[in-house]
C-alpha cells in the first residue's frame, strides 16, 4: 500500500461522508491474462465497496468515516491501519470473534473481464453490524450517508441499515450539498440466495422514503426495477421518492434523471483499462465529492466519471483512488 500526503489537522463537525458496509482485503494477481490457477503472486490492498467510497472521498479531501466490522486478526488490524493511513475515520470498525476478515481474490482479463472470488464464509463480520451499536446523532448529523444493497442481504446488517434510513428520513428533502443518504445497489449476485430476495430487499429500502439517491449499474437496477432499458429503470427509481437515480452504463457512459425533470447523459473517459473493479467505488467517492460541494450536475457526473477511469487504469482499488489534482488532469482542465 502506498503513503498518500494527508491533512491531519483537526477538524470539527459533522463527516462529510460516513459510509456503512462491506470491508475486506483485495488478494490481487500481480500477473494479467491467466487464471487464478496459474499465479503465484498476489498484491494486497484494502478492500470492499463501502470502504473504497470512503477511501475515494477522503482522498479528495473529504472527511470520512466507515461503520463496519472484521474478524479479530491480523487483517483486521491491516484494514484499521489502512484507513487510517488513507484519513478514514476508524472510530466505528469493530471485531467480531469468531469471523474472519474477509479476502476477495479477482482474475484480471482486460479490458472487461474481470471474475470476482467472495470468501466471507461461515459469515462476514460487516453483515453482524447491529442497530444497537450505531452512533445515531452521528449519522443523523452526517452530511451524506452511503448504504450499500450487499449490507441488506442478511441480519443483523439489514436491520442496521434500516435503522439508518429511519434516522435519515428528515433529510430526505434536502439538497445533495445539506444532507442526503445514498443506496449504491451493489448487487453481487453470489451473497443472494436468488434475485428476487435482492428486488424485495432493495424495494423495502427504498420504499422507507429516506433515500435521496440511488446509484447502480445497468444490472443492479434490472434487478431492483425489474426494467432493462436505462431511462426506465431510472424513472423508476425516481417513483420510489429518491431526488437522483444514476444509472451506470459502463462504455456507454452514465445516466442520471433528477426529480426536477434533468436528464443528463456523459460519455466515459476513454482510458486503457488494467482492473475494471475500482472503478464503481471511485466513481461514488467523486459523485458524493460533487453533490458536497454544490457542483452542477453534468460537472459532477463528468468528474466522477474521470475518477472512475484513473482507478480502472490501475490495478488497485483503494490504493489507487485519486486526489482532486489528478481528476482534473485526467479531464485536461485545472485544479
Amino acid at each position: 500500500m502506498g503513503t498518500p500526503v494527508l491533512d491531519r489537522s483537526p477538524r470539527e463537525g459533522p463527516y462529510d461522508l460516513v459510509a456503512i458496509g462491506r470491508v475486506g482485503v483485495d488478494l490481487y494477481p500481480l500477473r494479467s491474462g491467466v487464471p487464478l490457477s496459474e499465479v503465484d503472486t498476489f498484491a494486497r490492498f484494502l478492500g470492499g465497496s463501502a470502504t473504497n467510497v470512503a477511501v475515494a472521498a477522503a482522498r479528495l479531501g473529504r472527511r470520512t468515516a466507515v461503520v463496519t466490522r472484521t474478524g479479530a486478526d491480523p487483517f483486521g488490524t491491516f484494514v484499521r491501519r489502512a484507513l487510517r493511513a488513507y484519513g478514514v475515520d476508524d472510530a466505528y470498525v469493530t471485531e467480531v470473534p469468531g469471523l474472519p476478515t474477509p479476502v476477495t481474490f479477482c482474475e484480471i482479463f482486460p479490458p472487461d473481464d474481470f471474475p470476482i472470488y467472495f470468501y466471507r464464509q461461515p459469515k462476514a463480520p460487516d453483515l453482524a453490524i447491529h442497530p444497537d451499536e450505531l452512533d445515531r446523532p452521528v449519522l443523523a448529523a452526517t452530511r451524506l450517508v452511503w448504504l450499500t444493497g450487499t449490507g441488506l442481504s442478511a441480519e443483523p446488517s439489514r436491520a442496521a441499515h434500516h435503522a439508518v434510513l429511519e434516522l435519515r428520513r428528515d433529510r430526505a428533502t434536502a439538497g445533495p450539498a445539506d444532507g442526503g443518504t445514498v443506496l449504491d445497489l451493489d448487487y453481487r449476485p453470489g451473497l443472494w440466495a436468488e434475485p428476487a430476495q435482492a428486488t424485495r430487499a432493495y424495494r423495502d429500502a427504498l420504499a422507507t422514503g429516506a433515500v435521496t439517491i440511488a446509484v447502480g449499474n445497468r444490472e443492479e437496477c434490472a434487478v431492483t426495477t425489474g426494467e432493462t432499458e436505462p431511462d426506465a429503470a431510472a424513472d423508476a427509481l425516481l417513483a420510489t421518492g429518491v431526488r437522483l437515480a444514476v444509472v451506470k452504463q459502463g462504455p456507454d457512459g452514465v445516466l442520471a434523471r433528477h426529480v426536477d425533470g434533468r436528464r443528463i447523459v456523459v460519455p466515459p473517459t476513454p482510458v486503457d483499462v488494467v482492473n475494471g473493479l475500482g472503478a464503481g467505488d471511485a466513481f461514488g467517492g467523486a459523485l458524493c465529492h460533487g453533490l458536497l460541494a454544490g457542483w452542477p450536475l453534468e460537472r459532477t457526473l463528468r468528474f466522477a466519471n474521470a475518477a472512475g477511469a484513473h482507478v480502472a487504469a490501475r490495478l488497485a482499488c483503494s490504493d489507487a483512488m485519486p486526489t482532486v489534482d489528478e481528476v482534473c488532469a485526467l479531464m485536461g482542465e485545472a485544479a
